[in-house]
Order: C-alpha cells, then structure tokens, then sequence
C-alpha cells in the first residue's frame, strides 16, 4: 500500500488541524470519527470511505470535491 502524505486531502486537513491547535486524537473526537481515520487521512492512505473524509472536513467547514491531477494545493 503506497501511502501519499503530500495528497491534497492529507495536508489540508493535517495544516488546519495544527492551525486549530488540536492533536489528531483531540480532531478525531470532535468530529465524531475514529483516531485510527485522522492518522489514515493524513497519511495518504488510499482507499478511504469517503463519508469518513468528509466528516473530518465538515468540521472545517469543507467537503470533497474535484481537484485536477495537474494541480498541487495551495493553502
């Protein structure tokens, strides 16, 4: 399993996690989801479900979405 930690998803989530001063156990609590996803998401890790993803993300007020494969995220 390849994992990718500079993904769009991942290093979204992992900034604003950090930016919010929270650890990803304390994240993982707030959204209502399990540690074991946070780590999976920032990670890279492929093959998630993504109503998971987008639980983490609701929190931060974003969903998933389209991002073009020739386009590197830019927070």
């Amino acid at each position: 399993m390849v994992r990718d930690k500079n993904n769009p998803t991942a290093s979204f989530l992992r900034e604003r996690r950090k930016a919010s001063k929270l650890t990803q156990a304390q994240l993982a609590d707030l959204a209502g989801v399990g540690l074991r996803l946070v780590r999976d998401v920032e990670q890279g890790k492929p093959n998630l479900h993504m109503e998971k993803v987008d639980l983490l993300l609701a929190f931060f007020g974003h969903r998933l979405g389209p991002i073009p494969l020739n386009q590197a995220y830019e927070p």
